[in-house]
């Protein structure tokens, strides 16, 4: 009996941990966004100290389509996508702006002169109020918005080719790019 009191919590803690881990890898899709369809949150950023893009609000999302990814200097991930934004820009051409989170002025600065700098402009999202209202869970996402400034589509986590293919295309084709 003493040693099934012993096991029970260990047991527990198994299944535990054993869920967290299987529920780790689930469709990003499975995030939906309650802002797909209305339009992008009231913000105003400024621009990221030593960039030489502005930075950004609200108005300047409407009158043509434009893609908005959330980044920062300090994600791995942040950077393993940026050469497929980078692409993206060059394929399309599309207005491409950057919502820099958390993020030291003089590291966001780093970050893009190593890796090159596709958007047009890039807010500072110091403490990360922006980012809350467009309902993000983590970086890196990104959002289609179009050119009523409403929110069309939603990325969670690093773009990978085959998102950008699928869906991503999918979603800019019906935006007519």
């Amino acid at each position: 009996m003493r040693y099934a009191l012993f096991a029970l919590p260990l047991i527990a803690l198994i299944a535990l941990v054993t869920i967290f881990a299987t529920s780790m890898d689930r469709d990003a899709d499975l995030v939906r966004s309650v802002l797909i369809d209305k339009p992008a949150p009231q913000f105003t950023l400024p621009a990221v100290e030593g960039l030489d893009v502005p930075g950004f609000d609200t108005a300047a999302l409407k009158g043509q389509p434009t893609l908005v990814n959330v980044f920062a200097s300090w994600c791995v991930p942040c950077r393993d996508e940026h050469p497929l934004l980078e692409t993206i820009k060059a394929e399309t051409g599309i207005a491409m702006f950057g919502i820099n989170h958390s993020d030291a002025p003089e590291n966001a600065v780093a970050f893009l002169k190593e890796l090159g700098n596709p958007y047009d402009a890039v807010g500072a999202d110091r403490d990360r109020r922006v980012s809350i209202d467009w309902g993000v869970y983590g970086v890196p996402e990104t959002f289609l918005v179009n050119a009523e400034g409403t929110i069309v589509y939603k990325h969670v986590g690093p773009l990978t080719k085959e998102a950008i293919d699928g869906e991503l295309k999918q979603a800019l084709a019906g935006l007519g790019i």
